[in-house]
């Protein structure tokens, strides 16, 4: 692949921002310094410009296998090129599930052939794989999901014994989707007696309440602590569960850990009225008091990632009855220029930013060199203009379902070039049609 100089970066990395040169040599970072010169390279100025570690997004649902009219690996991983991700872990409620070691290792051939981001993916527990779960290395890929609330097929796990005995049988990190079933299917009733299908979406908070999201996890909390497990909570959307979390030890000791979405941190409930179920999430989006409590515990680092939760579907899919309506919607593409935006607000620090996206998913999950720029490490760049404005419209979505929650909002800051292992995946809004992306490898001994 040959040598790129990035000149003149500003670049922000592990807590500092300070102007550096950056030499890539194939697929790694050779050499940060000042004034750097190499009559081999192709030289990349980029000054006034930030340079941030490449994207490390824990929760991806790219569609792949069977839902491919949705997206695909493909499509979404160039989309997140966009967004400055270059790296994905992708959700196993595909079609069919990623539950066996053959199906995620099917998923891993997919991938190899079609990816444009680094990739992982989840394993699905379920009421009926412990077995397969015992089996599966565990260097193997991210880890293990577990829907503890409404999902697909047989996804939904509730069964405590079963969930016992899967904390209880793996040392990877369990990711859990927190919702209880049991009081969104009370709430949902009663809805539905009311207005039928047609449920207004002003009332899917209420529905998947605040109170299903805290009694569910505090119960996988609480379990966590009885076996020692090593939990991962995706998506808090209430104030109430950032309580749950600590704060008082670094990443690399906490047992329990938090990831908040960037849809709960832009949007509240008072966005129903405008968006309607393009904003229809699972958990849902909740109040503007819970989007103030969510920041507040992301800032003190009760909450320690920041992810999308990239789930397409299909304009005439969303465009239903509330019942039917799924939940669910792109943002691998705009995850970045939105969190820039509440930097630009004064809302959160740029390094704080860079911790929560980038290193804090590569300390949590022990990705081997990736998250940080640092010599010997992969080539996984961003680069960032902060004073380039542009409008989100349909001409300039990369989503294979051409639409984006965040249509007709102005960012000021716009991703320039994303590099992935020493390649220019992504300059001024142009697509390198070279793949090279690469299965993450991890560091657990």
């Amino acid at each position: 692949m040959g040598k790129i100089l990035l000149k003149n970066g500003v670049i922000v990395n592990e807590g500092v921002i300070q102007e550096n040169d950056i030499l890539i040599e194939n697929d790694l970072i050779v050499k940060i310094a000042k004034d750097i010169t190499d009559a081999e390279a192709k030289v990349i100025d980029v000054k006034g410009m930030h340079i941030l570690p490449g994207i490390i997004d824990d929760q991806v649902h790219f569609r792949e296998p069977g839902l491919t009219h949705k997206g695909t690996i493909a499509t979404e991983s160039r989309a997140a090129l966009a967004g400055g991700i270059t790296t994905f872990m992708e959700q196993p409620n595909t079609t069919p599930q990623t539950t066996t070691i053959e199906k995620l290792e099917e998923k891993f051939a997919m991938a190899a052939n079609s990816a444009f981001a680094n990739y992982s993916f989840l394993f699905g527990g379920t009421n009926d794989n412990l077995e397969e779960l015992k089996r599966l290395d565990k260097n193997a890929c991210s880890g293990i999901k577990l829907f503890l609330g409404s999902s697909t097929g047989n996804m939904l796990v509730d069964d405590e014994k079963v969930i016992e005995s899967i904390f209880r049988n793996t040392e990877m990190v369990i990711s859990a989707h927190c919702e209880d079933e049991t009081t969104i299917r009370a709430n949902l009733d009663k809805y539905k007696e009311k207005y039928g299908d047609d449920i207004p979406i002003k009332y899917h908070p209420i529905i998947r309440s605040e109170e299903a999201c805290y009694l569910s996890s505090s119960r996988a909390i609480a379990l966590a602590e009885k076996t020692g497990a090593r939990l991962h909570v995706f998506h808090l959307s209430t104030g109430k569960e950032t309580n749950l979390f600590r704060n008082d030890i670094p990443l690399e000791q906490k047992k329990i850990t938090a990831e908040v979405c960037i849809h709960h941190l832009w949007f509240s409930d008072t966005d129903y009225a405008e968006k309607g179920t393009l904003i229809k999430w699972n958990p849902a989006v909740k109040t503007s008091k819970d989007r103030e409590l969510l920041w507040d515990a992301l800032l003190d680092d009760r909450i320690d990632v920041i992810a999308t939760d990239h789930a397409p579907h299909l304009l005439e899919e969303k465009d239903s009855v509330y019942t039917k309506a799924p939940s669910g919607g792109p943002l691998v593409q705009h995850a970045l220029p939105a969190m820039l935006e509440k930097v630009k607000e004064g809302r959160i620090r740029l390094e704080k930013m860079v911790q929560k996206m980038c290193h804090n998913p590569a300390i949590l999950f022990q990705i081997d060199k990736r998250g940080f720029i640092r010599e010997g490490y992969y080539a996984d760049l961003v680069v960032a203009d902060l004073n380039n404005s542009w409008t989100v419209t349909k001409e300039n979505i990369a989503y294979k379902c051409k639409w984006s929650p965040f249509e007709d909002v102005t960012f000021s800051s716009k991703v320039v070039h994303t590099i992935i292992n020493g390649h220019l995946g992504y300059t001024n809004g142009e697509f390198s049609e070279t793949r090279n992306a690469k299965r993450l490898t991890f560091n657990r001994p």
